[in-house]
């Protein structure tokens, strides 16, 4: 099994989806947004990604395929989470290495 960073660098979407999301990451809010994407209690960073992530695969699954349930909305929505929760879970890999 990959590492959340490895599985996070290793995906290629294309640049729309990716720029929306970088911008939206910008306006993050993450307690109601995982609220609502993942429907329970907030988890810690890893393993919100770890979530995010699957739902993220099945979401770019049903684009590729034309999926007539696809949502772009939903996906730029998990996209937005995934790259802020990203930036996260790098903020706290680095203060973790400066602090040890």
């Amino acid at each position: 099994m990959q590492d959340i960073w490895t599985r996070l660098t290793a995906l290629t979407r294309p640049r729309l989806l990716i720029r929306a999301a970088r911008i939206g990451a910008e306006e993050y809010r993450r307690t109601p947004q995982l609220r609502r994407l993942l429907g329970m209690q907030v988890p810690g960073t890893g393993a919100a990604l770890l979530q995010l992530l699957e739902i993220e695969q099945e979401l770019d699954q049903s684009r590729r395929h034309g999926d007539a349930a696809y949502s772009v909305q939903r996906h730029v929505e998990v996209l937005i989470a995934l790259v802020a929760e990203a930036r996260l879970y790098r903020a706290g890999l680095c203060t973790a290495l400066i602090h040890s």
